[in-house]
């Protein structure tokens, strides 16, 4: 069975870092590219970055010199370095497979972001 368990989240003013860990249980991190997706209140999940089983990544513009996402094939874990939040990073943070999200999604990590 596939889980996801993120953590790292917490409440951090502006301009401030956090880093976030998903380890993944089941067979399938060497297998799959993954994502770090966000959603906050009141809007639809959206994908924030992904990364390949090489180390490839993409991400998206809102994040894209702020963020840094990786993965550590032996251990089943991938995780996101946040920098220079802003107060709209604020959202529970979930991972999942990349681009495709094929399995359910675990608990997610809140990040909130305040002065």
């Amino acid at each position: 069975q596939v889980q996801f368990v993120e953590s790292g989240g917490g409440l951090v003013q502006p301009g401030g870092s956090l880093r976030l860990s998903c380890v993944v249980s089941g067979s399938i991190f060497s297998v799959y590219a993954m994502g770090w997706y966000r959603q906050a209140p009141g809007k639809q999940r959206e994908l924030v970055a992904g990364v390949y089983r090489g180390g490839s990544t993409n991400y998206v513009n809102f994040v894209k010199g702020r963020f840094t996402i990786s993965r550590d094939n032996a251990k089943n874990t991938m995780y996101l370095q946040m920098n220079s939040l802003k107060l709209e990073d604020s959202a529970v943070y979930y991972c999942n497979t990349y681009p495709t999200q094929r399995y359910s999604w675990g608990q997610g990590t809140q990040v909130t972001v305040s002065s």
